[in-house]
């Protein structure tokens, strides 16, 4: 090396640092939680300027939350609307892609289901729910299957477009190759429905669990929306906020402590291709 260069012969290398690190973990976290302060603040303030029961400060909504967590009954009701919200999602992705893959494929007698789609696309949730408890009675199977259905058509629509754009040169190479239908699904559908699969989930378990809400709401004597009904007979406010933040809360974490890392994981082949 030559002595303009800046470094002796025989010097160690220098280490440049490597950017973001910590920094680009903690920065954002930090952010978050300066926003949720602020937004608390906000609240504490316009609560104290405009004094009312409909309208209760940060504090009785922390005392609900405490007194409940303490008893259990938080914990209880928050785990009976999480068992029906995964229930519902997974029956919901697992019928809907089936079938969103089967009508993408190119042939002409699928067209004779779309308008099927659509109009299950266009029934109101509500009315779904309602049937649902007419016909099969006021239990958990009517609930989940409510909720399923109020989200298959969504899955299906995003999973036939997904199947329609599939590269049919990897279905002849593993034709050509031979492959299992084990293979097949896991080298060369998945990995090309991925990105459409994440957007029906992503989209699919924001859907559901509101729908699970009016579902306890109208049906069910446990959950948050059962919760929420019963709050709202006594015009507790600070209840419904309690019970409400409580789920975002827990929908949050699993957004970030499941959803995206799992979408990480299932599209690392992508950025190395990068």
């Amino acid at each position: 090396m030559k002595p303009e260069d800046g470094v002796a012969v025989g010097d160690p290398p220098r280490l440049t640092p490597a950017r973001g690190g910590a920094a680009s973990l903690v920065m954002p976290a930090a952010t978050v939680a300066i926003s949720l302060v602020g937004l608390g603040v906000l609240w504490a303030v316009a609560a104290a300027v405009w004094p009312s029961r409909a309208f209760p400060p940060p504090s009785d909504v922390w005392e609900v939350l405490l007194r409940d967590g303490a008893s259990g009954e938080l914990a209880y009701h928050l785990g009976m609307t999480l068992a029906r919200v995964a229930a519902s999602f997974l029956l919901a992705m697992l019928v809907g892609s089936v079938i969103g893959v089967v009508l993408g494929s190119p042939r002409r007698w699928v067209e004779f289901f779309d308008p099927w789609v659509i109009l299950f696309l266009n029934i109101p949730a509500l009315v779904i729910i309602v049937l649902a408890y007419i016909w099969f009675g006021l239990n958990e199977v009517a609930a989940v299957g409510a909720v399923a259905v109020n989200k298959i058509p969504n899955v299906i629509v995003t999973m036939r477009e997904g199947a329609r754009a599939l590269d049919r040169r990897y279905s002849e190479m593993a034709t050509i190759y031979r492959f299992g239908v084990l293979d097949r699904l896991r080298h060369v559908l998945l990995p090309q429905l991925q990105p459409y699969l994440a957007a029906a989930s992503r989209s699919g378990i924001a859907l559901i669990w509101k729908i699970v809400l009016v579902v306890e709401l109208l049906g069910r004597s446990n959950g948050v929306g059962f919760q929420i009904y019963l709050s709202f007979q006594l015009f507790d406010v600070a209840a419904i906020l309690a019970y409400t933040l409580a789920f975002v809360a827990v929908m949050l974490l699993i957004e970030l402590l499941v959803v995206q890392p799992f979408e990480r994981h299932a599209t690392r082949w992508r950025r190395r291709n990068t």
